[in-house]
């Protein structure tokens, strides 16, 4: 995650302003796998949603990512949660995220860097964590 925020900081059009802390969690679909490690970011971009997204994909393949299995075992998955604007659906691009409010790896990373963001359609960021436990869940450490 660390060097994914390097990446971040290195995207051209952007601007890394917030890191959450490191979350340990549970996989989600098979669990024979090793743990995930999930943060947030916060970006101020000039960049596009769809423009953003494909950096975030280049990101992914220059960290070694290889698209497999559907929630299997993975180097990196950095997704699009929000944007400010209207939003999006569109073929490979949904914002809001569709399921970022109830998930927790989602909702606690978030809830450090920007609680009080009210996602259209779903709430604020603090209640919506609020409203799901952390199980499985376990904070390892601070971005730097």
């Amino acid at each position: 995650m660390l060097e994914a925020f390097d990446h971040l900081a290195a995207l051209a059009g952007c601007r890394l302003e917030l890191r959450s802390r490191l979350y340990r969690s549970r996989p989600l679909g098979p669990q024979d796998q090793p743990d995930f490690v999930n943060a947030a970011a916060g970006m101020l971009t000039t960049l596009t949603a769809r423009h953003l997204l494909d950096a975030l994909l280049c990101v992914e393949i220059r960290m070694g990512r290889l698209r497999g299995e559907r929630w299997g075992p993975r180097v990196i998955d950095l997704d699009l949660l929000w944007m400010p604007g209207p939003a999006i659906d569109e073929p490979g691009l949904r914002v809001p995220h569709p399921a970022m409010g109830s998930r927790n790896f989602v909702l606690y990373p978030l809830a450090d860097i920007a609680p009080m963001l009210a996602i259209p359609g779903l709430g604020r960021i603090a209640d919506l964590k609020n409203g799901i436990p952390d199980t499985g869940l376990s904070v390892i450490g601070q971005a730097l």
